[in-house]
């Protein structure tokens, strides 16, 4: 079971430090740790389920989680250094998939009605978190590609 919640103020450093949020802002880094929890998920662990409400975002600071589609296993991994989840964005705030803790993992929770209030409110930070976002899923799309040229050519 995950953590309880931290101070989002508390965890701003550590917010920071993720690639993520490279070269983002004090007061952007500021308006994400307000609502960011710090959480933990032990091996085997669910994130979230495909299906369930999609409220958050997670910065994956150590470990691994499977991405898992039913009736298809584990399409791929999310690692230390990235995002995971973006399905807070856009309804119907829905997972699209099971998202397993692999080994231990240690994460930032960003919750997505905070997330949504404050882009709303401040478009600037909104513009700027829906472009890191659309870069994560860009280098999501393209590793996908390259994983079904890979299976495709050893179908051959």
């Amino acid at each position: 079971m995950s953590t309880p919640p931290t101070d989002g103020r508390g965890l701003a450093p550590i917010v920071a430090r993720h690639p993520f949020c490279a070269d983002m802002s004090v007061a952007d880094v500021a308006l994400l740790a307000g609502c960011a929890e710090n959480v933990k998920f032990a091996p085997g662990e669910l994130l979230f389920r495909n299906g369930a409400q999609a409220n958050s975002s997670y910065l994956l600071r150590a470990g691994r989680v499977a991405l898992v589609v039913h009736g298809a296993g584990v399409a791929e991994t999310a690692e230390a250094g990235e995002l995971l989840g973006w399905s807070w964005l856009h309804p119907p705030y829905r997972w699209h998939f099971d998202a397993r803790a692999e080994t231990a993992v240690r994460a930032v929770r960003l919750d997505g009605d905070c997330l949504r209030r404050k882009c709303e409110a401040d478009p600037r930070f909104g513009f700027d978190l829906t472009r890191r976002i659309l870069f994560q899923v860009t280098r999501r799309l393209e590793r996908s590609r390259l994983h079904g040229l890979d299976v495709f050519r050893g179908a051959r």
